[in-house]
């Protein structure tokens, strides 16, 4: 499956780091510029609350005009033991929020997440509960940095 390129309107975009345990979550500003750490989603299945933080979203003042969700591969690009779950989420998420859900390959953010975490916590437990919505912020703003409003 390829990753979509597709194109968003101005206005803030969520992205969402589906992991094993967590989920992580980043928001960006509402010119679509600068991506921040939302927070995490502690559940195996986190769909139901994905869905909520969306609708709460477009809900407030600034909106949300898309969510790019971190499609997890290998470093080749083949799905790993991860990918079907994503889709499945992701088919999931298009079917229920009125705004583009869109994939972005997510190959080595936790390792970028890690290592600026790394620079102001050197504590790895701190660090732990705070990489996967830094990871949700990685795959923001590289997206956000591919397609200026």
């Amino acid at each position: 499956m390829a990753v979509s390129r597709e194109l968003r309107s101005a206005g803030r975009v969520l992205a969402v780091d589906v992991g094993g345990r967590r989920t992580g979550l980043a928001l960006s500003d509402p010119t679509g510029t600068l991506a921040t750490p939302l927070g995490v989603i502690n559940s195996p299945a986190p769909l139901a609350d994905i869905v909520g933080t969306i609708e709460r979203l477009r809900q407030e003042a600034d909106g949300l005009s898309a969510v790019v969700v971190g499609r997890p591969v290998r470093l080749d690009g083949s799905p790993n033991h991860q990918t079907p779950r994503v889709d499945a989420l992701v088919a999931s998420l298009r079917q229920r929020v009125g705004v583009p859900v869109i994939l972005r390959d997510e190959r080595l953010t936790s390792v970028e997440a890690e290592s600026r975490l790394a620079v102001g916590e050197k504590d790895w437990r701190v660090r732990k509960t705070k990489l996967d919505a830094a990871a949700a912020a990685v795959i923001l703003q590289e997206y956000l940095d591919d397609h200026p409003s």
